[in-house]
């Protein structure tokens, strides 16, 4: 039987206290554009420490998760969501937590076989020295250096000497509080956005990026110009075609519903690295998953709606 979510009340929560709020506000104010066009009652809401109440207020009966980062990708939100029977859309509380902790999800995948770049990673202050000389030993220069629970590139460096690394690892641990420094990967950068649930999951069209900066880092993402999306992205049929099962592979894996993700690199040699694992990526005008679904022939408002479809099947058979 077909449900007909629009006679729910849909919160759509935006904004937050991460350091991706402006980029939430866009994903969501797209979202509320894109439910309004479909004749559903959607509202924003902008969680604050009072968001039971929040959301008590705006009469949610659904809520669609537009929050980058945080609360809202760390599975906190989703399990909020689940004590007060909220039904919500995307990915629930265990593969939220697992996804934004790209330590652990790196060792998921390689626990599952999935092609992950090496790594070293500290949360100690004391080991940041250690770290980047391990490091240096390990995975060389150029590497890449980040954050283990931020979204968006924030903090993200790619070294290209001894004496940088040191300096970005030490910055990073003390902004942070931990670091992970991973092998830098040549070639191709791609993503794979993965959508649907049971039988309607499917893995996008790759797309490449290509900044016109150093790397893909958080001004290149949104900022119109300074980013070419390139989809379908330029190589071998053969390794989109495995980059499409690998981003299913790891969706799965990290337990991930509705909506996922996959960030890699297809290298000089022509293998396939998974870097990351997004459990709610952007929605913005110059967000990778919305050009991925352009290029399958989905309009934003597609995209949208089976985004908030994925909520169906935590939705509550009457008694």
């Amino acid at each position: 039987m077909t449900i007909d979510l629009r006679n729910k009340r849909v919160a759509v929560l935006l904004g937050g206290r991460s350091g991706e709020r402006e980029v939430s506000l866009r994903s969501g104010a797209g979202v509320l554009a894109a439910l309004a066009a479909r004749g559903y009652d959607a509202v924003g809401v902008d969680p604050n420490c009072s968001l039971p109440q929040q959301l008590a207020d705006a009469g949610a009966e659904l809520v669609f998760n537009a929050l980058h980062g945080g609360a809202g990708e760390d599975g906190t939100i989703p399990g909020m969501l689940e004590v007060l029977g909220i039904p919500y859309a995307g990915c629930g509380v265990l593969a939220s937590a697992l996804t934004l902790d790209k330590v652990r999800s790196k060792q998921l995948l390689q626990a599952v076989g999935i092609p992950t770049p090496e790594f070293v990673f500290t949360d100690d202050a004391a080991d940041a020295e250690r770290v980047a000389e391990e490091a240096m030993q390990q995975l060389g220069v150029p590497c890449v250096v980040k954050p283990v629970h931020e979204g968006s590139s924030l903090g993200v460096t790619i070294p290209q000497s001894a004496e940088e690394l040191r300096r970005d690892v030490a910055d990073v641990l003390a902004r942070y509080g931990n670091v992970l420094v991973e092998a830098f990967c040549d070639g191709n950068e791609i993503t794979v956005g993965v959508l649907g649930y049971d039988e309607s999951l499917r893995a996008l069209p790759v797309l490449e990026l290509v900044p016109r900066k150093q790397f893909y880092d958080y001004e290149a993402k949104y900022t119109k110009g300074l980013t070419d999306l390139i989809c379908p992205a330029r190589i071998p049929e053969e390794a989109a075609r495995l980059a499409q099962e690998t981003a299913v592979r790891a969706h799965r894996a990290c337990d991930c519903h509705g909506l996922s993700r996959v960030d890699m690199h297809h290298d000089s040699g022509g293998r396939l690295w998974v870097h990351e694992i997004n459990s709610v990526p952007g929605l913005t005008e110059t967000s990778d998953v919305p050009a991925e679904a352009r290029a399958a022939g989905m309009s934003y408002e597609d995209l949208v709606e089976e985004i908030l479809a994925s909520a169906v099947p935590r939705l509550r058979s009457p008694s």
